[in-house]
């Protein structure tokens, strides 16, 4: 169903967690390279955040577990548990050879207009979207249409409104006040970057491989078409790329000399650009799309969704796995 608040208090959290990682670590916020570094090469700039957004389901579970997605069945059976492999194949293979998903690309590379990752989110979500189409494997909401408003309750609202305001006052007051310049702090930030975006990820829908789906759904099937998505467009892409614009590297002005992350004492931005795209991105851009397409997930919602469902993670993980090694 059409879930405006909630995608668009969601969007804020992702907002505050990739934009909050960019401002304080000089870092972009990219889940499928944290991911494989997680996997191949765990440090310090990967492992506090793949751990915050894990812990995200925590405070949902207590506070607030209607927001727990009603994830499909785990695989039962030796052609599901292929079949979802496959399509963590596709994830780890695409986004590796794409350089990224749809946070790296899309939330982060977007609100940094940066063109190649505008190649790369055009190429994924078009192909997503024909995939979905293709496949035509929405999720019904019922008897009523799916872009039918529904709105949050009470308890939701209260846990949903804190957790925005909690990020807010964490990022832009906190942090510049109590933590210095240092490892140690970055660490810190990157924890709670990975524990806001990660309930974003919750709260919005993104999560949420049935709602993705029903995004997808325009222009076959209206009656399962779910708007929601879109608003992460106006709440989590909009104000980072009004924050880049006003307080991004080198955004200096006659009273403002040239920023430095807050943490951090350079940035660490990606320095690929339009030049440096060949097959291999396009292709593993077109991957990912496949895979999100047919199964409404990518790497981050990935993460979460096995955590509640450890079958469907394990077998996924393998397949990812394996697709980064090719």
């Amino acid at each position: 169903m059409f879930t405006p608040v909630q995608t668009s208090l969601g969007a804020l959290l992702l907002f505050h967690g990739s934009s909050g990682l960019l401002f304080h670590n000089g870092v972009v916020f990219g889940i499928s390279s944290l991911v494989s570094g997680c996997i191949f090469n765990p440090s310090r700039d990967n492992v506090p955040i793949v751990a915050g957004l894990m812990s995200s389901i925590i405070p949902v579970c207590l506070f607030a577990p209607s927001l727990i997605p009603d994830y499909p069945a785990s695989p039962n059976s030796l052609g599901s548990l292929a079949a979802t492999m496959g399509v963590g194949f596709l994830l780890g293979w695409g986004t590796k050879n794409g350089r990224g998903c749809t946070s790296g690309h899309m939330l982060c590379g977007l609100s940094r207009l940066s063109p190649r990752s505008l190649i790369a989110t055009a190429v994924f979500f078009t192909t997503a979207l024909v995939t979905a189409n293709i496949s035509g494997a929405f999720p019904s909401c019922g008897t009523k249409p799916c872009y039918t408003a529904v709105s949050p309750t009470g308890a939701e609202l209260v846990f949903m409104g804190s957790a925005v305001v909690l990020a807010g006052i964490t990022n832009m007051v906190v942090v510049p006040k109590a933590l210095s310049r240092s490892e140690n702090s970055q660490s810190i930030f990157s924890y709670l970057a990975g524990l806001e975006f990660g309930l974003g990820l919750l709260i919005s829908g993104m999560a949420d491989s049935a709602k993705v789906l029903r995004f997808f759904a325009f222009p076959t099937d209206i009656s399962r078409f779910d708007p929601s998505l879109a608003l992460i467009i106006v709440f989590g892409i909009g104000p980072s790329l009004l924050a880049f614009l006003t307080q991004g590297p080198g955004q200096a002005t006659e009273n403002r000399p040239k920023t430095k992350p807050t943490l951090s004492d350079h940035w660490k931005l990606p320095t690929a650009t339009v030049a440096d795209i060949d097959w291999r991105f396009l292709a593993g851009a077109a991957a990912f799309g496949v895979a999100w397409g047919l199964r409404g997930v990518c790497p981050g919602p990935a993460l979460l969704r096995g955590a509640f469902q450890p079958l469907w993670g394990v077998a996924t993980l393998g397949g990812y796995i394996l697709g980064n090694l090719f």
